[in-house]
């Protein structure tokens, strides 16, 4: 920056003329280089930028024109080497004062360019204005001299503008309005009476769907005391954070929707949060038989449809929001409450930069806006459990099912006897298969578990011994029966699924392990009067398939429904009187510190949607490892039990929840450059910590392989830094990036609170 007080090379003398002040917008980059730049706001644009708002700006020597975010305008003294604002892209922000607030402690806390965030708060369809076309609207232009010699036809066309909202209409609008044609709003035109401008309108309209009414329900004095914690809450006009611990079949969702009721009185909005696109449709479903105005975010819709739909948010119109993990950023200017369902689902965490996981952004978003926020679930995550042990959370428990109805008996089967064996003819025990049958012959619905998509989970020769590998990912490829190919689940990668080895060409491949695919076909043979239905990703493809299939479920026209863990949650079905965990220890023996704890989690859901009804239910769980304390727990219902047992295992080994985490994973194509690098990297990290005068306040795990070597082409080594002080952990993060400033061959991912160890 040019000091304004310069001396003047002609008298010598100091230049005291005062400084010359101008507008300057402060910017970040859509992609390019970070931080944060300041451009002058020429003349004709002031008072029609505003932070929120994309703008475009001439960057570097050649002066291209680049894509950028208004934060802040401010008034500050003029510099000859500011540029000035090319253009302005939107018409209005994009985003509330909050949200952009929001965007810039994502930023920081997930060490990740706020360009990058912004991409993400705001949806692409929203930023190409998906659904909308530009057509000319009018206005008065400002006449000092009225509206002179006037035609009828032209003096209704002013009076039309005069009557209208703003003062501005499009043409259609105004012609239909005005009873005239272009021609005589063209004229108005070349006399100055009126000004034409190019404007987007919305071709669509958001779905505004509203359901038969359904009656309020009575609570319980559980549920009762839930709504008025939660309702005191939203009084005080301050942010409160609150743990509904509450078993399956509680009645959470009611108390969730008498707040919502309670705070859409007081003029407020909402957001409720669910973790999969599977619960949406029930989710919505009934919301919208409580409310007016329901607006749905969620990937299925398309372009237009979640354009509009944001739109309609925008407006203030909307009651409630209802979506998955992006709705937390919905532009809602009133809110009042953000409720989080099934808050302990992986899927609340987004793997792409920014790596943001959807409970902590609605924690500080609620913080921001100083409105409640509420977190439910049956099975918590030890990382919200554990702040309520803090006094960081409002712990409210919901210990008993609404009705009286009891928990369903939670029996686990032992794999390891031998009457369990090949003896089975299949993966479902015998006394799994004489449940499946009594529960079909008294009317009754069964769900099944079996957390493995495909066909066979490996293809090997039993010749040569040789398994088909994934070429990009050396992991094990899938065998889909209905495809005939094997897929890699991880990149992609397929290939026709082999007759004949193809290391010996011998015939003897055999298709091992058991996916869903392999399970419903062992269903329909076993139980071939039965109606089943599979939902997994590969069957459940289109917008429509979950909506279809929960539909046919609910109707009582499919008896048996199997599937992965998008089936073990959130759904309320009382005639379902069985459900069965085909094989509980999938992820039980994963290298993942949270392997135990999302094994419970998985068997404890499932083991919910039975019961619900006055038939009352019973859950198989097939398991190699009945003894371990997550299998015990999930069956006594004892989530406080096994949160007991976990936590003094993470505290003895320093793992969230009782410290923070980060993890830096490095790739390359050959093995050598990414060992390399991470070495280097690990000991810039120790070297930093040394630096700081606290050697204990952290911890730096690795260089290791990550459990996953080798994925998409790439070797992955990953760096792991434990510890309580947030600002210290990424202060070393930070340090250790600038290493890397100079690899060219390798690329590597910053990952803060993994939920993903592999």
């Amino acid at each position: 920056m040019r000091n304004v007080k310069q001396l003047s090379l002609f008298s010598g003398l100091e230049d005291t003329s005062p400084a010359k002040h101008v507008l300057v917008a402060k910017v970040v980059f859509e992609s390019g280089p970070e931080g944060v730049f300041d451009y002058r706001v020429p003349k004709t644009f002031v008072g029609r930028i505003a932070p929120g708002q994309r703008i475009r700006v001439p960057l570097g020597k050649s002066n291209r024109f680049v894509v950028a975010y208004c934060l802040e305008i401010c008034e500050q003294a003029d510099n000859p080497q500011l540029k000035d604002i090319a253009a302005i892209i939107d018409e209005a922000p994009l985003v509330t004062s909050a949200l952009l607030r929001l965007a810039q402690w994502m930023a920081e806390y997930y060490l990740c360019p706020l360009g990058t965030v912004l991409e993400t708060v705001i949806p692409a369809c929203v930023r190409n204005q998906a659904g909308t076309r530009l057509v000319p609207h009018y206005r008065l232009a400002p006449c000092s001299d009225g509206f002179p010699s006037l035609t009828e036809k032209q003096a209704r066309v002013v009076a039309a503008l005069l009557e209208a909202p703003g003062q501005r209409l499009s043409r259609d609008a105004l012609t239909r309005t005005a009873g005239c044609t272009t021609a005589v709003l063209d004229n108005l035109v070349k006399r100055g009476i009126l000004v034409k401008e190019m404007a987007r309108i919305r071709h669509s309209q958001p779905d505004a769907t509203t359901l038969p009414r359904q009656e309020r329900l009575i609570l319980n004095n559980q549920q009762q005391e839930a709504l008025e914690i939660i309702q005191e809450a939203v009084s005080t006009g301050e942010y409160r954070g609150i743990l509904i611990y509450g078993v399956t079949g509680s009645g959470k969702t009611e108390v969730y929707i008498q707040a919502i009721e309670y705070v859409v009185k007081k003029g407020k909005q909402a957001i409720v949060l669910v973790p999969e696109i599977s619960l949406t449709p029930q989710t919505v479903e009934r919301f919208r038989s409580r409310f007016d105005y329901v607006a749905v975010l969620h990937s299925h819709l398309t372009d237009a449809e979640r354009a509009a739909q944001w739109d309609w948010i925008a407006s203030g119109q909307v009651q409630v929001v209802v979506g998955a993990r992006s709705a937390i950023f919905a532009p809602a200017p009133h809110l009042g409450l953000i409720v989080m369902d099934e808050e302990h689902e992986t899927s609340f965490k987004q793997e792409a930069a920014p790596r943001y996981h959807a409970r902590d952004v609605a924690l500080r978003r609620a913080q921001i806006e100083q409105i409640p926020l509420v977190l439910g679930s049956a099975t918590p995550s030890l990382e919200s459990w554990y702040r309520t042990q803090q006094g960081e959370l409002t712990l409210i428990r919901l210990p008993e099912r609404i009705g009286g109805r009891t928990l369903p008996a939670v029996k686990p089967i032992d794999l390891r006897q031998p009457k369990h064996s090949r003896a089975s003819r299949g993966v479902i025990t015998r006394q799994l298969h004489a449940a499946i049958h009594e529960a079909l012959e008294n009317g009754g619905q069964v769900i099944l578990l079996l957390n493995r998509r495909g066909f066979a989970t490996h293809v090997q020769c039993s010749a040569c011994g040789y398994v088909l590998m994934c070429p990009d990912c050396e992991i094990a490829l899938t065998h889909h029966r209905s495809f005939s190919k094997v897929l890699c689940h991880y990149c992609g990668h397929e290939a026709p699924s082999p007759k004949a080895c193809p290391e010996c060409q011998s015939a003897a491949i055999r298709f091992s392990g058991v996916g869903t695919e392999r399970l419903e076909a062992e269903v329909k043979a076993r139980f071939p009067e039965a109606t089943c239905l599979r939902m997994d990703a590969d069957s459940m493809r289109s917008r429509e398939a979950y909506e279809r299939a929960f539909r046919l479920f609910r109707e009582g026209k499919i008896q048996i429904l199997l599937g992965t863990q998008m089936i073990a949650k959130g759904l309320d079905f009382p005639n379902v009187t069985l459900v069965g965990v085909v094989n509980a220890d999938t992820a039980l023996h994963f290298p993942d510190f949270r392997a135990a704890e999302r094994t419970f989690q998985m068997v404890t859901q499932v083991a919910g949607r039975t019961g619900r009804g006055p038939h009352g239910g019973l859950v198989l769980v097939q398991t190699f490892s009945p003894e371990h304390f997550a299998i015990q727990s999930a069956v006594r219902h004892d989530f406080e039990g096994f949160a007991a047992q976990e936590l003094p295992i993470r505290m003895a080994f320093g793992y969230p929840p009782i410290s923070r985490l980060v993890r830096l994973i490095i790739s390359a194509e050959k093995e050598l450059e990414a060992a390399g690098w991470a070495e280097r990297v690990a000991r810039s990290f120790s070297k930093s910590l040394s630096q700081t005068g606290r050697p204990d306040a952290a911890r730096v795990v690795g260089p290791a392989p990550a459990p996953l070597m080798k994925l998409r082409g790439k070797y992955r080594y990953h760096i792991q830094i434990l510890g309580k002080d947030e600002s210290l952990i990424r202060m070393l993060v930070r340090c250790g990036l600038q290493c890397l400033e100079e690899a060219r061959q390798v690329s590597w991912v910053v990952d803060v609170d993994p939920v993903d160890m592999l």
